[in-house]
């Protein structure tokens, strides 16, 4: 009996595969398209580590399935290769990022080989090719063109370890999203894409798109829609206003002071002489904390010296600076209402400023508060508006306001513009040039790329500026519309601005003179199926909808969300933890596919949990995955003897195999097109272990176990449907069929009960009527033994499981 000896197989098949070119997709005359795509790695790390592989398994057991459908499966892969993330582990190696990636890009490209990825290697994509950022650059120019880029002068996030600013969403709790240091603020000019013109889009689309719900929610929130008031407060002897947005109309009389940001520009022309110089030095110092220490440590502010005015009741509102106040959310001033908020009561309790209680419960009548009350409730100390709810009040007020010119009715949104400028050296160059005389100018077309040069010492400066600002040979230029002198644009774009529109790029790379080809879009286009992590629901997947949307707008492209299907898969833990290069806990997968084979990883990764949720990786675990394709291969080895001795085989084996079978097929069938892996597995698992029973096998109880598990474990199956003489390939077999009559119980086991006690249990045909069931159970000697000498007064009956007679004594 031959052995099974995985290296030996996965590289037998992984050369054929190659050699034939059986998952490259043709393109432009596939009849049934379906594009299946995976998040394209970033290559910061020597290689893939076994969280990587465990996305890309699943991914990839989806394409070999819907393959295996009949689809013409497209499934190609590329190297997110550009950014922060790639150009930090170059400075952390100490080596150039342009000798750097090449390698890493080599060894992710064996790696994924060596997992049976079924990828179409010809439509490979590399962020950091010229031939594809040319295009990058072109979808600047088009948002530029169409004014959704712009640079403006804002208070950004800096991450002082990074050396660059940071948009929003890659500042997790105040950290950078790369390193988890602490970010600070800056004030710089930088380009923005104006996202938030799409804010009501993306947020309605979501309704309708078929994606996993956490990304969904996850969206929602980062784009935070609220309805509420936009209002201002006069300053007082002066002719400035402070505007503001509260979603708490009703708590307008209870405002006791105001409150503005360190970095609000009003706080340097209202604050008073005598408040100057405690102003400017509380300015300084909360300048100097992250994000997270404004709001975590203990409320802190200054008085200005300033007052405004409340337009609803004319009171006089002390305007003071508070560093819990952030710039970039809101217009970066608030109405502050200790009575029924809970930052402001911790503040007013710390300066001793006025609580004033305007909401409170029904058929409360204290103003005493031990903390804010913040729930709705009726109006009090609101003059006109006292005994209304909150809901009534709110909408009565706006109207007030709007009729006094005070305020307006306002939808308000968290998201933020998209800051794409970088002051790094390893990305896509901004394509613009500053002229004096024609002020900022766009790069033609004709003239991309505009190829990032070598430099040697290419470390971030800790400044606003990139490396490329002290490169003359590059920053120096003419001017596209004059001719005249003029300085390219130095920093780079944001690495997710490469990745919000590959997806768009893999069908057409044969195509130079165009970013994306219009014919094969419409064909292929929007991505049937995209399966990637959670980690990305506000950033990559966020931006790709957005340029997606800015395109269609455009007339460039027929739709406008990217993806027909978005998955998300879980995370891989080790021994319930996360797995991190700072605790040293990192596998990789090339061990596991020395040891036990590329098959016996992914199906050990696919047993270890929901694949939605994730699971927990133990090398105990990898164990049973392998035993059970050692099975499976004894098994049809068993079968190939089988037929070397001259065993007959037909399609008319026992019925009861048959049935087995038929349930096999239906019950994984349904799992793997709901990403279920897991249970997939179990039942291949019971299944195989059945046929261990037989004394023989048929040909179609071999053929079926190889074809369900092939999405799997696509090597070893490729190999055994060789040995029993099924043509090339496997993958391109068709799945099987379920023959639902034979999934349903032929017979089932009936209880027969006679007042209650069950005397018998007999075969009877599954669904019979109650009519049958007596039939049956009435030729049971041991029933009729216990009905003589009694009478039938009634008959309780439930299908498939229990048939009850319930007797009287013959009179």
């Amino acid at each position: 009996m031959a052995r099974y000896d995985p290296t030996a197989i996965e590289a037998k098949w992984q050369e054929r595969w190659a050699s034939s070119g059986i998952y490259e997709t043709d393109v432009h005359n596939a009849q049934r398209p379906y594009y299946n795509l995976m998040m394209f790695p970033y290559p910061s790390a020597e290689g893939l580590h076994i969280g990587n592989v465990y996305a890309f398994t699943g991914a990839d057991i989806h394409g070999r399935f819907m393959a295996m459908q009949g689809y013409d499966v497209f499934q190609p892969i590329g190297f997110d290769a550009f950014g922060i993330h790639s150009e930090n582990f170059a400075i952390k190696e100490n080596v150039h990022p342009t000798r750097l990636m090449p390698k890493n890009i080599k060894n992710f490209q064996r790696q994924l080989r060596d997992m049976g990825g079924r990828f179409a290697w010809s439509h490979e994509v590399n962020t950091t090719d010229p031939a594809y950022y040319r295009w990058t650059q072109w979808v600047f120019l088009k948002l530029f063109e169409h004014g959704l880029a712009e640079k403006r002068t804002a208070p950004v996030n800096w991450c002082p370890s990074c050396k660059t600013v940071l948009a929003d969403e890659q500042v997790i709790a105040g950290q950078c999203e790369r390193c988890s240091s602490e970010i600070t603020h800056r004030d710089l000019e930088q380009w923005f894409f104006k996202i938030t013109k799409y804010a009501d889009r993306l947020l309605d689309n979501l309704d309708r798109i078929d994606w996993s719900e956490v990304i969904k929610t996850a969206q929602r929130n980062w784009i935070g829609r609220s309805e509420g008031l936009e209002m201002r407060f006069l300053v007082e002897g002066t002719d400035e206003s402070i505007t503001f947005f509260t979603t708490r109309p009703d708590t307008i009389f209870g405002v006791t002071f105001m409150a503005l940001a360190p970095e609000h520009p009003l706080v340097e022309r209202i604050t008073s002489a005598g408040q100057r110089e405690a102003v400017e030095q509380y300015v300084a110092e909360a300048m100097r904390k992250t994000a997270v220490d404004r709001q975590a440590m203990e409320r802190s502010g200054v008085f200005t010296g300033a007052y405004a005015t409340n337009p609803l009741n004319g009171d006089r509102v002390p305007i003071w600076v508070a560093d819990y106040v952030l710039i970039t959310v809101g217009t970066g001033a608030i109405m502050a209402v200790p009575a029924h908020d809970e930052r402001d009561f911790a503040f007013a309790r710390r300066f001793d400023l006025p609580i004033k209680p305007v909401v409170a419960p029904p058929g409360s009548s204290s103003d005493e508060l031990e903390q804010a009350y913040t729930e709705p409730g009726v109006l009090r100390n609101s003059g006109e508006f006292d005994g209304m709810e909150s809901a009534a009040a709110s909408q009565a007020i706006i109207e007030k306001l709007e009729h006094d010119g005070a305020g307006k009715r306002k939808v308000n949104f968290r998201l933020r513009d998209w800051l794409i400028s970088r002051q790094r050296y390893w990305g896509t160059p901004i394509p613009i040039v500053y002229c004096d005389d024609c002020g900022t100018v766009p790069v033609p077309e004709k003239e991309l790329p505009v190829v990032l040069p070598y430099v040697e010492e290419f470390r971030p400066t800790g400044t606003d500026q990139s490396p490329l600002a002290s490169v003359e040979s590059f920053a120096k230029t003419t001017c596209p519309s004059c001719g005249g002198e003029a300085r390219r644009e130095t920093d780079v774009c944001d690495t997710f601005l490469d990745s919000s529109w590959y997806f768009l790029r893999y069908p057409s790379t044969e195509y130079d003179d165009r970013p994306f080809d219009a014919e094969l879009t419409k064909k292929w286009l929007p991505v049937s199926t995209y399966i990637g992590g959670k980690e990305h629901a506000v950033l990559h997947l966020l931006y790709s909808r957005f340029v997606t949307m800015a395109l269609h707008d455009m007339g460039l492209l027929e739709f406008e969300e990217p993806y027909k299907r978005f998955r998300a898969h879980g995370i891989l833990v080790l021994h319930g933890g996360k797995m991190s290069k700072s605790k040293g806990n990192v596998i990789t997968p090339d061990q596991y596919y020395r040891s036990h084979g590329a098959d016996t990883l992914r199906t050990y990764l696919m047993f270890a949990g929901p694949y939605e949720q994730g699971g927990d990786f133990s090398d105990q675990g990898i164990g049973g995955a392998h035993r059970f394709l050692k099975r499976v291969w004894a098994l049809i080895q068993r079968y190939r003897g089988q037929e070397a001795d001259g065993a007959e085989t037909s399609s008319e084996f026992p019925i009861e195999a048959q049935q087995l079978m038929h349930r096999t097929i239906k019950k994984v069938t349904s799992d793997m097109a709901d990403l279920k892996y897991n249970t997939a597995i179990a039942a291949l698992m019971e299944y195989s272990n059945a046929l261990q029973q037989r004394p023989s096998l048929d040909i179609a109880e071999a053929r079926t176990l190889l074809l369900l598990l092939a999405p799997l474990a696509p090597f070893m199956t490729e190999e055994l449907w060789e040995q029993i003489d099924g043509p090339y390939s496997i993958h391109a077999a068709a799945w099987p069929e379920v023959d639902e009559a034979l999934t349903k119980q032929r017979n089932v086991d009936l209880a027969v009960q006679i007042d209650g006690r069950t005397r018998d249990v007999v075969q009877i045909a599954a669904g019979s009527d109650e009519a049958a069931a007596i039939e049956c159970a009435k030729a049971s000697p041991r029933v009729q033994r216990h009905l003589d000498g009694k009478e039938i007064a009634r008959t309780i009956y439930v299908p498939d499981r229990l048939l009850n007679f319930v007797t009287s004594t013959k009179g």
